[in-house]
C-alpha cells in the first residue's frame, strides 16, 4: 500500500500554488540581476574610460 500524497507531491492543490510561486520568484528575481549586471557593466565601463 503507497502511502498518501505529501503536500509537494505535484498532486495537491499547494503543490501547484509553491510551484507557480517559485517560478514567478525566478522570473523576478532572474529579471533583477539582469538589469543590476547591466547597470553594473555600464558604470564599469563609463569609469574606466
Amino acid at each position: 500500500m503507497a502511502p498518501p500524497p505529501g503536500p509537494y507531491s505535484g498532486t495537491s492543490t499547494l503543490a501547484l500554488v509553491a510551484r507557480a510561486s517559485a517560478f514567478s520568484f525566478g522570473l523576478v528575481y532572474g529579471s533583477i540581476k539582469l538589469k543590476y549586471l547591466k547597470v553594473a557593466r555600464t558604470s564599469r565601463a563609463k569609469y574606466k574610460a
